[in-house]
């Protein structure tokens, strides 16, 4: 007895069964987690070193340089990039996607701590973070008034919305653009000092002597404990104004004497606005591990009573919501997964012509996609839009195995045997190729969960929730479907007028098929030329196509990035503020635009258009970017670029080219190289914007100090430092204490005292006896342009560019031709590099073509175990490049059209695999049944001439059934639609095209390569009864 008969004799055993696998998954669903995309543990790292007033060498020299080198032993790091600028050290580090961040940051923070003790005494201790997950905000909510300054907003912020959010859970940071701290600034007037004679030095030291916050302790009595409270610490600005700082022979010089005091903001370098008004904006960014949707819905969920406990005159506008897109995706993508199941359902009936029928296929629908619930949390996976995009591809797939055997079953009632004779039969010839193409398609996806990167990362969930899905489908098929066809088909079934009617259409269709078959074997040199055609043409469609990592969708939001000169500051950057807006908001279809003004570095805007909903807009977001780059053309005196946000997680956000130019020689030489890189770049046509980040247009100051002079008046270097640190750096000296909160106390030039050189040369100095003498009596005074920052890169001074593509070009043509120009621009001693998408583009591609192949390699070795021989394998998978080459001819048209799915991309790349194991399940029906008729005496070509002709429905009707279930994907749109488009065409091409291939070109393979199994079997026969005579000498010994 057939193991297989078990299941069509015990029908409420294979019931059972189903039932279990549809309760288990029922049961286990609802515990799933929804996110947008799999869990992902990238994680930046960021060390930040403040040295209030110190140029970016000293900067670069004393405190980069020696971190660099110490964290850059630590293991577990992609990339290191550092950034040196005016009074601060920026480390950021990269990790590798699949080590354990809190590792690299255990070995980050002791790698740290070894070098701070050869730093410069003014520097501040080094301040390590790390950003899991996506570093942009996924809501920005924006406060405006015009009650409130921006002290006020950011202390409402930090101090009661920050912590009321934090509590809802979930979240790694609120980040707060605009911040404007209060500080008490004590903005200095050297005139009035020199007419006191007093120093920076006497402030600095009567600020830090005279205000502070003392722990007094208790005056303990025999039965009770009084606490004790000094008042050392001043509070506001008139007290501060009263403070002594110089105490000439009882003449009493106080702070307001010489200097302005306020109440004020600890920097005044950035601000924000939104839709035209200033404000400051919250931006809450989810832990990596948390459920984006689930923060934002319950921070929206607390919105109103927030509303209602906003300071009086305070206004809060959502400024920007990413989880609509998300949420929007989602439901897109259950839509199709229900639209794709009434569809094959529909498709199935018109093949079969009975509803009865029509049960078996379709019911292993909900068995298998329910039932991979239940593996999805056995492997700890969420419901995402990955999982969910594997399910509406399972819809065509997990119907394979059960037309399979349904249509064998049929045939064999067809011809006369009962319905449980015909359950039998048929169930036992089709038992091992329902396991094998299983087993095929399982194999494809294997190689793709065991990549790393984020490929891997990203389509692990994918490829075995899909793989689940089929090994369930297989089991239905092997337990369920045999016993349903003996229920519910019957002789009265084949008798039904709509069954006829198929069933002539079918036998008509085989017949034209047999005779083509025929005469193309009438042809058969011709056929293998037109294949090796069409497998030259594979490779040159695939050449042809362009690449690039994920596709653009639409995601609602454009960004800006903006460069003003070097020495711009904010009060420059304000001014093209109001132009930015005029450009944004004249767009067709925003809903909503904001600025952010020297972010990330002083000399920086960043902003954004908010797109309408999907439905309530004509034009694309890829329609509207273009429009956005050539209004900001115009905008004089600061070059912008236009950007999407990245389409996949891990990617920071940016331009699509990311070019680094590395080297150990000076950063000059380097700047003459990349503008020479730039001006090719442009000149190529195919590059709308290129900007490095190395320019030589920042004024610098170089105080040369007269050491002579200085020595004989007893003014030491530390002296001049710090008068000239007090004036112009900004830094503090202590802190004071106000409602609870900790603030700074910052003494600084008043910035209408900070213009010209001659002001500069005022301050004064004390000498040994005792007079105050002018700086410019000891100093003189050079200008030079410098860069205002300076740049590394893996530890190796650095510029990099950043580039727009012009519309049409992909992200894999720019790659290409940069690398050309690499070759060709930089000199000896100089090296390339990448950052942002290009970066994962360039790693992504090796790791898919060794996944292809992989997957190739695995499924052949398992054909050649199950058909015992490597010819076999050969036959089935020649239909791969005639598959993948009809994959190819919709993406190499699709961009003549500049159609937004037509490229190779991470999308188009899975669908290649994944045909793979689809066209392949063709060839072992085909291959298996025509061995088998060569088995009981036919030759190899009339046994390929019937297998054809008999699997021939079965192999259209499968076709059908995934071609059409992938037709939702094709016809995509709103959120997210490109992605699906993108794996929907190929799959869709791939079968109707591979399909017509192997009908013809394998049937032909076969009779070059297939063994005469008629000589083969007389060789086992052989074979065997030297097995049982060595048996039975054995048994006799």
């Amino acid at each position: 007895m057939h193991f297989i008969d078990i299941f069509i004799k015990r029908p409420v055993l294979s019931t059972v069964i189903s039932l279990l696998i549809l309760v288990a998954g029922i049961g286990t669903a609802f515990t799933l987690q929804v996110r947008q995309y799999p869990y992902m543990n990238n994680a930046t790292i960021i060390v930040t070193t403040a040295y209030p007033g110190a140029n970016p060498e000293i900067i670069q020299g004393f405190i980069t340089t020696p971190l660099e080198q110490s964290v850059g032993a630590a293991d577990g790091i992609d990339y290191m990039t550092s950034q040196s600028v005016l009074g601060l050290s920026t480390l950021t580090i990269n990790v590798k996607l699949g080590a354990d961040p809190n590792n690299v940051l255990s070995q980050v923070v002791q790698k740290v701590n070894a070098v701070q003790n050869v730093m410069p005494s003014g520097a501040q201790s080094p301040a390590i973070d790390m950003q899991s997950g996506n570093s942009f905000p996924s809501l920005i909510l924006g406060f405006t008034s015009d009650a409130l300054n921006e002290q006020e907003i950011t202390a409402y912020i930090k101090n009661q919305l920050t912590p009321k959010l934090q509590s809802l859970g979930g979240i790694s940071n609120v980040i707060i653009w605009g911040q404007k701290d209060y500080a008490m600034r004590v903005w200095l007037n050297y005139d009035k000092m020199a007419r006191f004679n007093v120093t920076p030095d006497d402030i600095a030291n009567a600020l830090q002597a005279n205000s502070l916050i003392a722990a007094g302790g208790q005056i303990k009595g025999p039965y009770f404990n009084v606490t004790l409270n000094p008042t050392t610490n001043l509070d506001n600005a008139q007290t501060y104004k009263q403070l002594v700082v110089k105490n000439e022979n009882g003449n009493l010089v106080r702070l307001g004497d010489v200097a302005t005091v306020e109440l004020g903001a600890q920097t005044y370098t950035a601000n924000v606005s939104f839709n035209g008004k200033y404000g400051v904006f919250a931006g809450v960014v989810a832990a990596s591990d948390a459920n984006v949707l689930t923060v934002v819905d319950n921070i929206m969920k607390d919105l109103p009573s927030i509303k209602a406990s906003l300071p009086t005159g305070l206004n809060m506008n959502i400024v920007y919501n990413n989880t609509t897109y998300i949420k929007a995706s989602i439901e897109d993508v259950v839509k199709t997964l229900i639209e794709a199941v009434i569809i094959v359902t529909v498709v199935l009936f018109l093949f079969i012509g009975s509803f009865r029928s029509v049960i078996i296929p379709v019911v292993a629908i909900p068995l298998s996609m329910i039932g991979s619930f239940l593996l999805m949390f056995l492997m700890g996976f969420s419901i995402n839009l990955l999982t969910l995009l594997s399910m509406v591809l399972a819809i065509g797939l997990v119907v394979d195995d059960a037309i399979v055997v349904l249509e064998n079953i049929y045939r064999h009632i067809e011809e006369g045997a009962t319905p449980f004779e015909a359950a039998i039969q048929g169930a036992r010839e089709i038992a091992n190729p329902v396991i094998l193409m299983t087993l095929t398609l399982v194999a494809v996806y294997l190689p793709i969960g065991m990549m790393g990167g984020l490929t891997g990362i990203l389509f692990t969930e994918f490829a075995y929730s899909l793989a689940g899905a089929v090994v369930i489908s297989g089991i239905v098929a092997y337990t369920f479907s045999p016993m349903l066809c003996s229920k519910v088909l019957s002789k009265s079934i084949t008798e039904a007028k709509t069954v006829k009617f198929i069933d002539k259409l079918f036998e008509k269709l085989k017949n034209a098929y047999e005779r083509a078959l025929r005469l193309v074997m009438s042809v058969r040199i011709v056929v293998i030329l037109f294949g090796a055609v069409v497998l030259i043409s594979c490779y040159s469609l695939f050449m042809g196509t362009k690449s690039e990592l994920a596709p653009t969708e639409d995601q609602a939001f454009i960004g800006i990035q903006g460069t003003a000169p070097s020495p711009a500051n904010i009060h420059y950057l304000n001014t093209f503020a109001p132009a930015l807006y005029k450009d944004m908001q004249s767009l067709p279809g925003v809903e909503s635009t904001f600025v952010v003004n020297g972010y990330p570095q002083s000399n920086n805007s960043f902003g954004g258009v908010v797109l309408k909903p999907w439905s309530e807009r004509k034009e694309t977001q890829m329609e509207i970017k273009p429009v956005l780059q050539n209004l900001v053309n115009n905008v004089a005196g600061s070059q912008i670029y236009t950007f999407e946000m990245p389409s996949l997680p891990g990617i920071s956000f940016g331009p699509p080219m990311q070019f680094v130019i590395q080297s150990v020689n000076s950063y000059p030489s380097i700047y003459g190289i990349a503008n020479d890189v730039i001006n090719k770049m442009m000149s190529s046509g195919l590059f709308v914007f290129a900007q490095s980040d190395l320019q030589f247009d920042n004024p610098q100051m170089i105080v040369q100090i007269d050491r002579e002079k200085a020595a004989s008046l007893g003014i030491s270097m530390q002296q001049i430092a710090q008068a000239l640190g007090y004036a112009y750096s900004g830094g503090y000296v202590n802190y004071f204490s106000m409602l609870g909160y900790s603030y700074q106390v910052i003494p600084e030039l008043a910035d209408d005292l900070k213009l010209t050189k001659e002001q500069l040369g005022q301050i004064r100095i004390t000498t040994a006896s005792g007079k105050l003498v002018p700086l410019s009596a000891i100093v003189t005074f050079k200008t030079q342009s410098v860069p205002l920052s300076l740049n590394r890169f893996q530890q190796l001074n650095s510029a990099t560019i950043n580039a727009v593509t012009t519309p049409g070009i992909s992200q894999g043509q720019a790659i290409e031709y940069m690398q050309s120009l690499a070759k060709t621009e930089l000199p000896q001693g100089y090296t390339h590099d990448y950052a942002g998408s290009a970066r994962q583009f360039l790693e992504n591609s090796s790791q898919m073509a060794v996944a292809f192949l992989f997957a190739l390699i695995v499924i052949f070795l398992m054909l050649a175990a199950q058909f015992e021989s490597f010819r076999d394998p050969l036959i089935i998978l020649i239909s791969v490049p005639m598959s993948i080459c009809g994959a190819l001819i919709p993406l190499y048209l699709g961009q003549l059209f500049n159609l937004g799915y037509a490229s190779i991309n991470i999308y188009t790349q899975v669908g290649l695999i994944t045909l793979i194991g689809l066209i392949s399940k063709h060839g072992i029906l085909l291959v298996e049944f025509a061995n088998k008729l060569q088995e009981e005496g036919y030759d190899k070509v009339e046994a390929i001439l019937k297998s054809a002709a008999l699997r021939l429905r079965p192999i259209l009707m499968t076709t059908a059934a995934m071609v059409v279930g992938v037709i939702p994907l094709v016809l995509a749109t709103g959120a997210g639609a490109v992605s699906r488009q993108s794996i929907g065409i190929v799959i869709a091409s791939g079968m109707t095209i591979g399909t017509l291939f192997t009908l013809f070109v394998v049937p032909v393979v076969y009779t070059y390569l297939a063994k005469d199994r008629r000589a083969l079997i007389e060789r086992w026969k052989e074979e065997d009864k030297i097995i049982a005579q060595i048996n039975k000498n054995h048994h006799l010994e």
